[in-house]
């Protein structure tokens, strides 16, 4: 079970390879995960954060047979998030009163989660440290936010480690744990889909803890997130990743995302993705049916691009269920610096429009007023409706 991070420091987390989906069935998970979870053995024994209450039962048998569990002096806390302390509860049956480490917020979390007010907590903020022994001290950072109000880091010094929990992970199984080793094409396509559907909203707050942990200058060989790869090849390139996709992040892409009834917004998709390309050949363009679609992995598309075209039939004076649902999660997002634009058919009031614009200025988008709009079903006559707002939307 435990496996060498660096000289007294170990993994001794839980690699998910069936899972399939996280918070509930929000994050779709293509790779597999990982709970990370670490032990560092020093003069003081110091287990940093747990895994999910499912793989808690095979998490203290497996953590028995590394270590004499009241050999343990410190728990730190970095999260309370259940996938982090699921196995909290198990784990201080076997050896109570031991010490947790974790923010104010944290307290809150942990009690309200698993109603143990009597645990032993010690609450610690920016700054603060506890010694374990050899010359060494782990450092906390508190991470509010990010994307928690009750996430921090751990600095451990002279081997330079940031615990950085939920920050700089990824749901992906790497069975040979570091960044090196792993796919590197599926590292930063997970990496960027984990930023993309959960810290987005919290991008100005990631900017300024950035800035913040950058300005301790504290040296770095390795960070240790709580799900996915751990970097020790060139550790600060995933930071130099969220400085870039922090700061309203966007390439040369344009994604159509659209749902239909009887293909005729289907058809109206294509045509607008072929006029893109005519309009500005270097520009990436991406379509998503979201009938088939994955939906982080179209947000993901959407984080990606500089404009994004919304498309809906209208039924019963308002868009698809599916539109409608997926566009109430990508507000949540909060995308800034982005443009946008809608289209769609009807059949009798032609509303879908309207709502799809509505929904995307109150979303943050820079909605434009061009559009397609159909009565019943299109035909080559289109080709210039759709050339027409592929030239706005191009537009600098």
């Amino acid at each position: 079970m435990k496996k060498l991070v660096k000289n007294n420091v170990s993994w001794v987390g839980h690699i998910d390879w069936e899972l399939e989906s996280f918070h509930g069935d929000d994050y779709s998970i293509h790779n597999g995960s990982s709970q990370n979870a670490y032990l560092v053995q020093e003069e003081k024994t110091v287990l940093i954060d747990t895994v999910w209450k499912p793989h808690s039962n095979d998490f203290v048998a497996n953590l028995k047979t590394e270590i004499d569990l009241k050999s343990i002096d410190y728990i730190i806390v970095n999260h309370g998030e259940v996938d982090h302390s699921g196995a909290l509860p198990e784990l201080l049956q076997e050896i109570p009163g031991t010490p947790i480490y974790c923010t104010a917020n944290a307290v809150k979390s942990l009690t309200g989660q698993y109603h143990q007010p009597d645990w032993n907590f010690q609450v610690v903020k920016t700054g603060d440290s506890l010694d374990i022994g050899n010359g060494k001290k782990l450092v906390f950072v508190e991470m509010r936010m990010l994307h928690w109000p009750d996430s921090m880091a751990t600095y451990l010094t002279e081997d330079n480690i940031l615990f950085s929990n939920d920050a700089f992970g990824q749901h992906f199984a790497v069975k040979e744990l570091f960044n090196d080793r792993a796919d590197q094409c599926q590292l930063m396509a997970e990496a960027i889909k984990y930023y993309a559907n959960i810290l987005t909203p919290f991008s100005p707050l990631v900017k300024n803890k950035l800035k913040e942990i950058i300005g301790l200058n504290l040296p770095i060989d390795i960070i240790a997130p709580s799900h996915g790869a751990i970097w020790r090849d060139n550790p600060m390139q995933i930071v130099e990743k969220y400085q870039e996709w922090a700061d309203n992040y966007q390439t040369d892409q344009i994604t159509i995302i659209y749902d239909t009834m009887w293909n005729g917004t289907q058809k109206l998709a294509h045509l607008i993705a072929e006029a893109l390309s005519e309009a500005s050949p270097d520009t990436r363009v991406k379509v998503c049916n979201l009938a088939v679609s994955d939906k982080n992995d179209v947000v993901t598309e959407i984080f990606r691009s500089k404009a994004i075209l919304v498309g809906s039939p209208t039924v019963s004076n308002d868009i698809l269920s599916s539109v409608g649902g997926f566009l109430h999660f990508v507000r949540e997002m909060k995308f800034k610096g982005k443009k946008a634009a809608a289209f769609g058919c009807y059949g009798w009031s032609g509303e879908g429009n309207k709502v799809l614009r509505e929904i995307l200025t109150n979303s943050g988008f820079d909605v434009i007023e061009d559009e397609v709009k159909c009565n019943w079903n299109p035909d080559d006559s289109f080709k210039s409706a759709a050339k027409a707002l592929a030239e706005a939307i191009t537009a600098q």
